[in-house]
């Protein structure tokens, strides 16, 4: 994409299939430089929306949650289509000060206690699951290894019975992307819906009978004095497994596809030249799962010199502020040394993720994993990207792992 005004203009950030097609990267160093709130007209009858490149303009929005609210919906594909009915119910679609509150009892679900077991469990499903692909010929690395480490988690947390998982994975992979350009955009309301109606089933079964699970927990809470609905509940579970498996899931991915186009960076990991935590932190920048999260306007307001009006849909690309040079040096470089790196791949502010720790610790099982057990990495084949405006990875990855 040629970074200028016009090929600003023809990037239509609302069609999955230009993230496939075109190279991004290229596009928003042009947005950075020439349009950095960049007003993106409406298509198909859909509303128009701002646009953030720079990750300083990116960081001061998430920043201000009073001016710049969640209730309405955070992803532009639902957003664009009217009000998210979850909003003021889900954590991610709700203000303060329900936010606070009901953050605080979604964060018993990440309590050290709670997380300790959980950990464990991830960096032996990891080191069992490497060993088995480990000098075994070429193979698919999302499909035999990605796939199963995220979801095992979420599940683990919430305490779903093993022969439920491989729907919910199913229903996880077709909510928030597709694998297929010309995909059923009804496939995707379905998933969702499938998802939810497990959750309150289950909700319902944990109230009958309830355990030290995290889905009891949230169950047995009370916000603004009153327990939540059993559809408040499953709302925020579906929350918890979405972003759990999907942005862990994609990270992973990257990170192998990283290794495996820069083999020096791997030599450096396996060899233990660079931290594990700050190989981590580079690859959750450089995959940037959530390529954007959305806010509406509540009040007029400025933004990088543009006036924003009540009601204006904004949204904050992390995908281009972790690669805005302004902040990062050399931002094209994947350099599993880089520090500082702060980057937003799980937000900012006041709805920073709250599964990070999680979402960290699971990364750093894996390549854990990888450094004790493989020496080379090397690409076997095409990967496919996954057809999104909001999720940013891979759905396939076929990669042959050389053992130590």
């Amino acid at each position: 994409m040629s970074p200028t005004t016009a090929g600003i203009t023809a990037f239509d950030l609302t069609d999955p299939t230009m993230f496939v097609h075109h190279d991004p990267l290229a596009f928003w160093a042009g947005m950075r430089d020439h349009d950095p709130v960049h007003w993106h007209e409406g298509r198909d009858g859909q509303p128009g929306f701002w646009v953030i490149s720079r990750y300083a303009d990116v960081v001061a929005a998430y920043t201000d949650a009073a001016r710049l609210s969640s209730a309405r919906g955070t992803v532009l594909d639902v957003l664009l289509q009217g009000d998210d009915s979850a909003g003021g119910r889900m954590l991610a679609v709700t203000d303060r000060p329900r936010h606070r509150e009901l953050r605080a009892v979604m964060l018993r679900a990440f309590s050290p206690r709670v997380l300790g077991a959980v950990v464990d469990r991830v960096e032996r499903r990891a080191a069992e699951l490497v060993r088995e692909v480990t000098s075994a010929g070429a193979f698919d690395f999302a499909a035999e290894v990605a796939e199963r480490i995220p979801m095992g988690t979420i599940c683990d947390l919430l305490s779903i019975p093993a022969a439920d998982r491989p729907d919910l994975l199913r229903w996880n992979k077709n909510a928030l992307s597709s694998e297929d350009a010309d995909a059923d955009p009804y496939a995707a309301l379905e998933a969702r819906n499938e998802i939810l109606l497990y959750f309150m089933d289950l909700v319902e079964r944990r109230r009958a009978e309830p355990g030290d699970d995290v889905v009891s927990v949230i169950a047995a809470a009370e916000v603004d004095g009153a327990p939540l609905s059993v559809e408040d509940v499953a709302l925020n579970c579906y929350s918890l497994i979405l972003g759990g498996d999907e942005s862990s899931r994609v990270s992973a991915i990257c990170a192998v596809k990283a290794f495996a186009d820069h083999p020096d960076q791997w030599a450096a990991v396996r060899d233990g030249h660079v931290s594990l935590d700050t190989a981590v932190e580079e690859v959750l920048r450089w995959a940037t799962p959530a390529m954007h999260f959305a806010r509406t306007a509540t009040t007029d307001l400025e933004i990088g010199g543009r006036q924003i009006r009540a009601g204006d849909i904004v949204s904050l690309w992390n995908a281009s502020a972790n690669f805005d040079e302004r902040q990062f040096d050399r931002p094209d470089r994947f350099d599993t040394a880089r520090t500082p790196n702060k980057h937003v791949s799980f937000g900012h502010g006041p709805h920073f993720c709250l599964g990070a720790h999680l979402g960290r610790a699971e990364l750093r099982a894996l390549l854990t994993a990888l450094a004790s057990t493989v020496s080379g990495i090397e690409s076997a084949g095409t990967p496919q990207r996954v057809y999104s405006t909001f999720l940013n990875g891979h759905s396939s990855l076929p990669v042959t792992f050389t053992g130590r």
